[in-house]
């Protein structure tokens, strides 16, 4: 899946960046893992602490006190925050639970929303998958991605 999304970004001649949570920079690892990501991946931000989703990101204090961190408005303000403050066409965000602790009734571990932000609009999509931290982790940069192949796929050539 990567080699498809770095050769859709290459030849789109389009900039990625990310803004993660959960995710620790798996997300911006696995974009770098193919030689030439240069041409593609722009930058991230690791915002684990609710401070750096506020003062890097953008995100409002007033939606992490109404929402929480673990929410859709969250991923969304996270995705458009890094847009703008790294320069790129399109933002990955992720924002979720990976576990074993830190789950509610309500915001279970396995819970991610992931934000991809475009210049036309921000998609926001929920996810719940059963794992341990690893591969939660590991399913929520693979659910990342694969909305951002989804979207290459679709969009028209620039």
């Amino acid at each position: 899946m990567i080699e498809k999304i770095a050769e859709l970004l290459k030849n789109k001649k389009l900039w990625v960046a990310t803004a993660e949570s959960c995710t620790s920079g798996l997300v911006a690892h696995t974009l770098t893992n193919i030689s030439g990501s240069s041409e593609y991946f722009k930058g991230g931000v690791v915002a684990y602490s609710n401070e750096i989703k506020v003062k890097i990101l953008g995100v409002k204090e007033e939606t992490l006190k109404k929402y929480g961190a673990v929410s859709e408005q969250t991923a969304r303000e996270m995705a458009e925050g890094a847009r703008k403050a790294i320069g790129a066409n399109i933002a990955i965000a992720t924002t979720g639970i990976a576990g074993p602790t830190g789950g509610t009734a309500e915001k279970p571990v396995g819970l991610v929303y992931i934000a991809l932000a475009t210049p036309k609009a921000t998609e926001v999509r929920k996810f719940l998958f059963k794992g341990n931290r690893i591969e939660n982790k590991q399913n929520f940069c693979n659910a990342a991605l694969g909305m951002l192949l989804e979207y290459l796929e679709k969009i028209d050539e620039k």
